[in-house]
């Protein structure tokens, strides 16, 4: 049985997908969400503008907006 995938996908400013950094692979969405919630500021350091949290590679809700403050 194969557990279900949630991962996040990166853009940067030009809204085109980053083949770099790279996200591990979560099997439930709580622990990918907290990732993001520890992770996003570093992410926006290395150019990452946006994350979209994708289930089994399907987008799943609107993509978060990584702004450092």
């Amino acid at each position: 049985m194969s557990r279900v995938q949630w991962a996040w996908q990166f853009t940067d400013a030009e809204d085109e997908v980053l083949d770099r950094p790279l996200s591990p692979a979560f099997t439930n969405r709580f622990d990918a969400e907290s990732w993001i919630g520890e992770q996003w500021r570093h992410l926006a350091e290395q150019g990452v503008a946006a994350a979209q949290l994708t289930q089994q590679g399907t987008p799943v809700g609107p993509p978060l907006p990584l702004r450092a403050a």
